[in-house]
């Protein structure tokens, strides 16, 4: 005669998530924005009354006169 079957474990449903489980990744997302946003618009960038980088004068030479130049220096 067959052995009656036995019983190994109980197939139950998993409770229902939290509000805090179910939402958490919102927080954390409308926070991360709000931290970069506030980073974003406090943030110094690079002082404004530093002076830019300047260009040298440009160098004349006797060499680079137009021909025009040549015939009224004769």
């Amino acid at each position: 005669m067959a052995k009656p079957p036995t019983v190994i474990g109980v197939l139950t449903e998993p409770p229902a998530p939290t509000r805090w489980k179910t939402n958490r990744h919102k927080l954390f997302g409308i926070g991360g924005l709000l931290i970069g946003y506030l980073v974003g618009t406090h943030l110094q960038g690079a002082p404004q009354d530093q002076p830019g980088p300047t260009t040298p004068a440009p160098v004349t030479t006797g060499a680079h006169r137009t021909p025009a130049a040549h015939s009224l220096a004769a």
